[in-house]
């Protein structure tokens, strides 16, 4: 009995690692869109699924960052200038993504444009401070699919959004987090609802990588720009070395970050190819050795883990 149960879950196994292998056929008659494309992952995605053969039409912030990307790819892929938080921007650039795929539709939409806004202790921030990442990462996102959606439902096509493990954890304050946490809660909506018209939808959950989004001297830039704006009872609790110790912790943990961007890029491509696309993807090591199992742990554990990454503060009982 015992082996007839041991052989059961194998075949199991092979079944389920086969199902994820099936890939869909004619990839070169298909249209997929990407934000985000002036660095980072978008980049890598948009000169990958180039290469592979799609008509690749990559959205870039800047004119720099469009003509760099075009010298780099084929004559296949076309770029457009696409500010995310510009509603008319991105109901013109709908029109011209239209035009483009004409009655194929949109097989993949890949959400990818995103900020880090400031990253500081909350008590530190204003509303302002939180606007940017929740305009361009959450309703920036929401603006591109809702005008992008007629064409990829068309295609019975795909919609992956870029999240992070910062969606499944409260790492560091600011309005990053919120940001990532409410585009969970939009994707799992869209999924469910996308689901009656063969619209497969995924999340990509990177960790940390080092990318344009996670320039440490940016990062610090802004914590020094706020840290002069601070009233003197604030920088009393946190204390003068409060950024530096924070520092400090960051050189600590160097071994979290990955270097390479491309299985970031692998995950986009399953769930752009695959018969059977995930729901849900965790990208780089740490996100799944260390951050998306934390996310399931108790509350009581997760702080006690964060907190020992966070630099003592020198008074808080000043207050």
């Amino acid at each position: 009995m015992l082996f007839w149960v041991l052989g059961l879950l194998i075949l199991c196994g092979f079944l389920w690692t086969r199902k994820g292998k099936l890939k869909i056929a004619d990839i070169t008659d298909k249209y997929i869109f990407i934000t985000g494309c002036d660095s980072g992952f978008g980049n890598l995605a948009a000169r990958t699924f180039d290469k592979k053969g799609f008509h690749v039409i990559a959205a870039c912030l800047t004119e720099s960052g469009s003509t760099a990307l075009k010298a780099e790819t084929s004559e296949r892929l076309r770029t457009v200038l696409l500010d995310v938080t510009d509603p008319e921007n991105v109901k013109r650039t709908a029109q011209w993504v239209k035009n483009q795929v004409g009655e194929k539709g949109l097989w993949g939409l890949i959400n990818n444009a995103g900020v880090p806004g400031v990253l500081a202790p909350t008590d530190w921030l204003t509303l302002e401070d939180y606007r940017e990442p929740i305009e361009v990462n959450l309703f920036g996102l929401i603006s591109v699919t809702l005008n992008m959606l007629p064409l990829v439902k068309k295609a019975q096509g795909r919609v992956i959004n870029v999240s992070s493990v910062g969606g499944r954890l409260a790492i560091v304050g600011g309005g990053y987090t919120p940001s990532k946490y409410a585009v969970e809660g939009f994707n799992d909506s869209l999924r469910r609802d996308m689901k009656a018209f063969g619209v497969h939808v995924s999340c990509i959950e990177p960790g940390l990588f080092k990318t344009n989004l996670a320039d440490p001297v940016k990062a610090i830039e802004k914590k020094l720009a706020i840290w002069e704006q601070l009233s003197p009872d604030i920088k009393q609790q946190y204390g003068e070395g409060y950024i530096e110790k924070s520092l400090d912790k960051l050189k600590g943990n160097k071994s979290y970050v990955n270097m390479d961007l491309s299985p970031v890029v692998e995950c986009m491509d399953h769930a752009l190819t695959s018969v059977f696309p995930k729901t849900h993807y965790a990208a780089g090591k740490d996100a799944k050795i260390f951050w998306i199992p934390l996310s399931h742990m108790p509350a009581v554990l997760q702080d006690f883990l964060l907190l020992k990454q966070k630099a003592e503060l020198a008074n808080p009982k000043a207050v």
